[in-house]
């Protein structure tokens, strides 16, 4: 059974930086598609960044230039690290999975495996 557990949110100012964990278990880790998604109050859930199991990554044009997304296999732990963060940033984090090698989209809806949220705030 895919397991995923997300830890590193916390409050922070802006122009800070945060980096985000989530360890998984369960699967064959190098064989997912990963994602980290948020979700702020009243908005849908959207995608942030991707990274499939040969290390290529995607991100949403929003946190492009500011955050990074990195995994080791190791560890079967995937990494958000979050610097320049602004208030619009605000939101509660998640990692994801999917089943196959590649990422295909940034889209939620893509994504069948799902870790808790943590949640990150970002004070102006």
């Amino acid at each position: 059974q895919v397991r995923l557990v997300a830890s590193g949110g916390g409050s922070v100012q802006a122009g800070g930086s945060l980096r985000l964990s989530c360890a998984a278990s369960g699967y064959t880790y190098s064989l997912y598609c990963m994602g980290w998604f948020r979700q702020a109050p009243g908005n849908e859930r959207e995608g942030v960044a991707t990274i499939d199991s040969g290390g290529s990554t995607r991100y949403a044009d929003s946190v492009k230039g500011r955050f990074t997304i990195s995994k080791d296999s190791a560890k079967n732990t995937l990494y958000l690290q979050m610097n320049s963060l602004k208030a619009e940033d605000t939101a509660m984090y998640y990692c994801a999975a999917r089943e196959g090698e590649y990422c295909y989209s940034i889209d939620p809806i893509d994504f069948g495996y799902w870790g808790q949220g943590t949640q990150v705030t970002v004070s102006s």
